[in-house]
């Protein structure tokens, strides 16, 4: 941890030795993050290749507010709801014109990934607050105070977002 920490301030100062080691050391983790959220491993992978390169040309811009991991899951979480977005509207361009089912076919796709598919459309129903704040705490695992400072808001506010979040996901899920 303290290693990562270390190559990150380093790579924000320039050091590109240390930011190519800093990418090699966290790609497996923020892959693993994407995953969680994304159904489809290439959607993950994409989402993990998009947070890299976000990665790379924002490390100057990283200013230890948070520690690194803090804010490399705030990217990840949201390359990942972006890229779901994309793949999203891409199936839609591609389906128009056809009859689409509301929910997926339980036929042809698993409980397990048609859950996570209405997980995803719930969270993409969301502000941006509130879907960063819900996504830290429940996908990324961040204590309420790292996703309070992420955001720059009150602890407070980042627990009532998460309860508001946890509660419209909880309705468009059950409705």
């Amino acid at each position: 941890m303290a290693d990562i920490e270390q190559l990150a301030r380093r790579a924000a100062d320039g050091d590109e030795a240390a930011l190519h080691a800093l990418l090699a050391a966290v790609g497996p983790e923020i892959l693993r993050l994407c995953a969680r959220f994304l159904p489809h491993r290439e959607d993950a992978e994409e989402a993990c290749q998009d947070t890299l390169l976000a990665m790379a040309r924002g490390i100057a811009r990283f200013e230890g507010r948070s520690s690194f991991h803090t804010w490399m899951h705030r990217l990840a979480v949201n390359r990942a709801r972006s890229t779901y977005r994309t793949m999203r509207r891409r199936f839609l361009e591609q389906a128009a014109g056809e009859l689409l089912p509301e929910r997926p076919d339980p036929r042809r796709t698993s409980v397990v990934a048609g859950t996570r598919l209405d997980l995803l459309d719930a969270f993409d129903a969301l502000s941006a607050e509130l879907a960063e704040a819900v996504a830290l705490r429940d996908i990324a695992g961040l204590e309420y105070q790292e996703i309070a400072t992420v955001q720059g808001v009150p602890l407070g506010t980042v627990k009532s977002r998460i309860h508001q979040a946890r509660s419209r996901i909880r309705q468009r899920l059950d409705g």
